[in-house]
């Protein structure tokens, strides 16, 4: 149950959080206070100390982790939640070993916020009473047996109730004081500890003596006292279990009578750190693994090209050995030449294209007359047809109308998919390609058809997704199909895909007419 008197301060630049987060508080019983801003909600705070403060960590101007510093220094009891994305948990981490009580992910769960906020009242009530047992302690020793009974009971529910483990000891070490929390993370049982072990059984050798000359001087948190110091446990299997330790030793008067050490578990924040580091470096494979794929596409579009102007090349080279350039040498000769002028303006668009495919670049529309088009396509894919044994039959309609679009870009494409056809026909076979006109959705349409392998239903529904291939390492790992994809969606047309394994495929292009 709240107290009607309980304030908590939500600060995040956010207005929306701000809005559920105070709807959702004040549903509960506490009375809000916000602060846009890191600046505002230290001025807020100052001047209404409230207990508990929810900061975001990522804010303009002065960011989470100051603030959680800033109210620290003013009121180390305060508790305070911080509020993170899943990206910034190092953030959190931090935060915690700052003294954060807590930390909750956006987007915020309720279930999440309620148990935090019951922590953080958890934790205020134990420092509120932990204050005033430790100074009724140092005031006097209990002076009647009634006054020891109510004490005895005080103690025993307010130790066993602590959600992190409590161990007190004797001056001479022995322990006294060992709560639920601390059976639980260690595996101790209570009857076998108390007044039979010395609390350095349960660190591993030199370490609690490293922790008692640090509780015994003034350089981590005061002389006799102890503040987040991190060190391990070793629990009943052997274990060593990460901890984070405060501590006081106690005195009634000038007498030292014992010392009380609280520890967190910290081996599920280890967790969530390992879990972070793993989730960074898988982020930096799927990228490294990404950018190979890519490169090898490049390699993959851009080999064919220049297998082209090679091959055009060796053929100049057969002609000049011939003798000298006349006649139907130099006809063929220039033929060539100009083949592979052609074939390297092609290596350029494929470039193109594919930082097209990465930045959407703008489209340059012309007027396109769809039957020239196509056919210089085929020409320029004549020599790989011809060498992979495949015959062509073209079918173009006469009179088409014109269209909008970008030349080079849906040249890419035909030729995109006039390749593909002669992938799927290794042991050769027949090419079909056709141009029509449909009046009814005023669109042009091509159409590429093989009599290759086919493509699988499973497959059928992926050939458009980037680097979905079926074909074998280094020989292209599938932008082709996406680019051919992207650039029809951008000239506001579609492409169609049918196809039976075993049987051929037929790729149908349509693009809107000029208007």
């Amino acid at each position: 149950m709240v107290d009607k008197d309980s304030k908590v301060l939500v600060i995040d630049d956010d207005e929306s959080i701000r809005k559920v987060l105070t709807l959702t508080l004040q549903d509960v019983g506490y009375q809000v206070l916000t602060a846009a801003d890191g600046e505002s909600g230290l001025k807020i705070f100052a001047d209404q100390r409230p207990d508990i403060t929810l900061t975001d960590l990522r804010m303009p101007g002065m960011d989470g982790i100051a603030v959680l510093k800033e109210i620290k220094a003013l009121e180390p009891d305060k508790e305070v939640i911080v509020i993170t994305a899943y990206a910034d948990m190092d953030l959190a981490v931090e935060a915690l070993q700052l003294k954060a009580s807590d930390f909750i992910t956006k987007p915020i769960s309720t279930t999440a916020l309620e148990v935090a906020l019951e922590r953080a009242q958890e934790r205020l009530s134990l420092t509120r009473e932990l204050r005033e047992y430790t100074r009724l302690i140092e005031k006097r020793w209990l002076d009647t047996a009634e006054e020891l009974a109510k004490t005895y009971q005080f103690q025993k529910n307010l130790i066993e109730s602590s959600i992190d483990g409590i161990i007190g000891y004797d001056p001479e070490g022995k322990v006294i004081i060992f709560n639920k929390a601390s059976e639980a993370i260690l595996g101790y049982p209570k009857e076998v500890v108390l007044g039979k072990l010395s609390v350095d059984h349960f660190f591993p050798p030199g370490q609690y003596d490293e922790l008692k000359e640090k509780l015994y001087n003034s350089e981590h948190g005061g002389t006799y006292r102890l503040t987040l110091y991190e060190t391990s446990l070793v629990a009943i299997s052997g274990q060593l279990i990460p901890a984070q330790f405060s501590g006081a030793v106690l005195h009634e008067g000038e007498e030292e009578i014992g010392s009380v050490t609280f520890f967190r578990d910290l081996r599920e924040i280890r967790r969530l750190e390992q879990q972070f580091a793993d989730q960074e470096r898988l982020l930096h494979q799927d990228k490294m693994i990404s950018l190979g794929r890519l490169a090898a596409s490049v390699v993959h579009e851009i080999n064919n090209p220049l297998a082209g102007v090679l091959n055009y090349a060796r053929l100049m080279l057969k002609i000049m050995k011939k003798g000298p350039l006349t006649g139907d040498y130099q006809d063929k000769f220039s033929s060539y030449l100009n083949l592979m002028e052609n074939e390297t303006n092609r290596c350029s668009q494929i470039v193109s294209n594919l930082l097209a495919f990465s930045r959407k670049s703008e489209l340059e529309f012309t007027d396109v007359t769809i039957n020239e088009l196509v056919e210089k396509c085929l020409m320029l894919s004549g020599h790989k047809l011809r060498l992979s044994n495949i015959s062509l039959e073209r079918t173009f309609q006469e009179g088409l109308p014109v269209i909008r679009g970008d030349y080079n870009q849906i040249q890419q494409c035909i030729i995109n998919l006039i390749f593909n056809s002669i992938d799927a026909m290794p042991e050769g076979g027949k090419l079909s390609v056709t141009t029509s006109h449909s009046p009814s959705d005023r669109s042009v349409l091509i159409r590429v058809i093989d009599t290759g392998c086919g493509i699988s239903k499973e497959n059928l529904a992926l050939i458009f997704e980037p680097f979905f291939t079926t074909k074998s390492e280094g020989q292209g790992l599938g932008l082709g199909l996406s680019m051919v994809d992207g650039i029809v969606e951008r000239h506001k047309g579609n492409i169609e895909v049918t196809s039976e394994v075993g049987k051929g495929t037929t790729f149908t292009l349509k693009l809107p007419v000029k208007s």
